[in-house]
This record gives structure tokens, C-alpha cells and sequence, in this order.
């Protein structure tokens, strides 16, 4: 059985061999024609696929670290013909992942036993944090599970109605304080009325504003520890959303929040309209997060769940 037959339907396998595109297109292409008719890993071949890496957003350290273990796998393996270089590069591509030590999750599940499990959600605006929060719901919801929505972006107009919408998309419960009141206090409430109403999940939405670091770390301290008071030991997940697009600007951004925030995962948006894949190559390299979940179109159900085999597979196809 293959690992796509395995652990994907037909239709999530086509979701994410389209949503990866353009990153096939213009970053793997690229290494084929740097491949193509190689005897030999040279210093020509080596200086161009640190070009084509760089221009992918993989970021320099990372680059550095993939052109290192190249060498050292070319040596070790005896590097005959240009499929086995293609081979020998994916490995590289697959072990860097690997590193991340946190295991992929399956599917969209929650851990036994932890009712409700309650989901912190950070990131800037822009990014797809309300869409990516309906669309996570929405998944729970495919799984028959209870879910409530706690809007925490009480400073930005839109982002309560917003969020109320992606509530009756994904048709999960909406708890809201509105415009201008104390995040901490939603985020405590939302956990008390997922209790009081038998939810399985609480997921709560956060502002999306760039603040400076102690802000951000003073804000984001006093909803933890909030939701904490409420129920010891919650967030059981905190989830930054970063838009693939833009490239270094996400890796940025990722500094930002998991120095402001002890961050246990990312959801990545956007992958479908970005050229810029190889930077799920960069974040989870630099930072030890685990990519979550990845955006692979606008549907609903175009939220997929990340899993590193799966992703380079299909971007070696």
C-alpha cells in the first residue's frame, strides 16, 4: 500500500499535488535542470542549488545545512546517475524534517480524555488566522466533535463578525464579549461556556496586530495564564499562522511570536498560492515546531493535516 493510499484519500492526495504547484514549478524544476546529466556533484552544481534554495525562502542556515549533508551522502553513497542524486537530495529533504521531533498527527484529532481541549491561536493580520480557525473547526466538526469559537480580537472592527461567520460555516458555537473588552476575560469566559456546554473544543482567536516584543509577550502572558486559572495546564495547543507567501517574513514572524509565546505548533496558509514551499523547509529546521496543518486551497476542506512524508513526496513527484 502506498503512503499516500494509506493515510490520504484520493482527493486530499490531488488537493495537495495541485496546492504545491507552483513551489514544483519553479523550485524543483530548477533542481531537475541542475540535476539533469550530473556525473558528479561538482562546485558549478553545488553553487546553483544553493541559488535555487535560497530563492525558495529555505533560508541561508538551512541552505547551508542541506548543501553539507548533500556532499556527505554523495561521498558515503557513491553517487552514480542523476535519479539517484534526485533520490539522495529528497532524503536529505525528508531527514532535515525528521529532526523536528514532535510525531505528525494522522488526522484531525484531539488527545483522549481532554474535554475540552482548548486551542490558542496567534499570528498577524493577514495571514489567514479566521479562515484558518473556521476551517479547523469545520474539520472537527467532519469528526463529530463539539466545537466553540471565542473571539479574542477585540480591537480590530471586522475580526468579531468575522469570526461569527466562520462559526456558521463550520457550524460550531460562537462565544463573544465584543468590540473593546479584555481578551483575557473572553478567553476565560469561552473556556467556562465550553464546559458549561459540553464541548470537546474551544478554539480561541487572538489580535492580530504587530506589537513590540514585551507587548505581545504581556498580552499573550496574561490570556495564558487566564484560560490557565480557568482550566490548569490549558492551552493545550498554541498555533501561529503564517501566510507562505511571504516567504522570509514568515520566518520573522515565527521569531517574533515563539519569543513572545511558547508556540507547540504552526499552521501554515497559503501553499497553494506561493512559489515559495521551501520555507516549511526553513521554519521547521530553524524553530523545532511542528508544521500542523497545511493550507492547500480556499475550500473548507483545504486545511490539511501536515505530514512530512506525504509533503515531499508529492513535491518529488
Amino acid at each position: 500500500m502506498s503512503f499516500f493510499k494509506k493515510f490520504f484519500s484520493k482527493e486530499k492526495e490531488e488537493d495537495l499535488n495541485k496546492g504545491l504547484e507552483k513551489t514544483k514549478d519553479s523550485f524543483f524544476s530548477q533542481i531537475s535542470k541542475a540535476v539533469a546529466g550530473k556525473s558528479k556533484v561538482d562546485i558549478d552544481f553545488l553553487d546553483e542549488l544553493e541559488q535555487i534554495l535560497i530563492s525558495s525562502d529555505v533560508g541561508l542556515e538551512t541552505t547551508v545545512k542541506i548543501i553539507d549533508r548533500l556532499e556527505q551522502k554523495v561521498s558515503q553513497d557513491k553517487y552514480l546517475n542523476t535519479d539517484e542524486l534526485n533520490t539522495i537530495l529528497k532524503n536529505v529533504v525528508v531527514d532535515i524534517l525528521a529532526e523536528n521531533k514532535m510525531p505528525d498527527l494522522e488526522d484531525f484529532e484531539i488527545p483522549f480524555g481532554t474535554k475540552p481541549y482548548i486551542i490558542l491561536v496567534v499570528g498577524v493580520n493577514g495571514v489567514g488566522k479566521t479562515t484558518s480557525i473556521g476551517k479547523l473547526a469545520y474539520q472537527y466538526h467532519q469528526k463529530g466533535l463539539k466545537v466553540v469559537l471565542g473571539a479574542g480580537d477585540t480591537f480590530r472592527a471586522a475580526a468579531v463578525d468575522q469570526l461569527k461567520i466562520w462559526s456558521q460555516r463550520s457550524q460550531s458555537d460562537f462565544y463573544s464579549k465584543g468590540m473593546n473588552t479584555d481578551p483575557a476575560a473572553v478567553a476565560y469566559e469561552t473556556v467556562q461556556y465550553a464546559m458549561n456546554n459540553d464541548h470537546h473544543v474551544a478554539i480561541i482567536d487572538t489580535a492580530g496586530r504587530l506589537h513590540t516584543k514585551k507587548q505581545l509577550m504581556d498580552e499573550l502572558s496574561k490570556i495564558k495564564k487566564s484560560i490557565d486559572k480557568k482550566s490548569p495546564g490549558a492551552p493545550h495547543e498554541v498555533l501561529l499562522v503564517l501566510d507562505a507567501t511571504t516567504g522570509q517574513n514568515a520566518i520573522e514572524q515565527a521569531k517574533h511570536f515563539t519569543e513572545a509565546t511558547d508556540v507547540t505548533g504552526i499552521i501554515l496558509t497559503k501553499l497553494d498560492g506561493s512559489a515559495k514551499g521551501g520555507v516549511v523547509l526553513g521554519i521547521s529546521d530553524q524553530f523545532r515546531i511542528p508544521i500542523r496543518y497545511i493550507g492547500v486551497g480556499e475550500g473548507m476542506e483545504q486545511l490539511q493535516v501536515f505530514n512530512r512524508q506525504a509533503f515531499v513526496d508529492s513535491l518529488f513527484k
